[in-house]
């Protein structure tokens, strides 16, 4: 029995794209958080 069959394919794939969307998700957060803390040193940059 080879070790490429279609089950470890479909198993490898989908924690592949599970690892990918994880890293997706965190580098949105990350921009997310960083244009609040622009946002708000914008503002208080304003308001002095």
């Amino acid at each position: 029995m080879s070790r490429n069959n279609e089950a470890n394919i479909k198993k490898h794939n989908d924690k592949l794209h599970k690892a990918q969307d994880k890293a997706k998700k965190a580098a949105i957060t990350r921009k997310e958080k960083l244009k609040a803390i622009t946002k708000k040193f914008n503002e208080s940059n304003n308001k002095a």
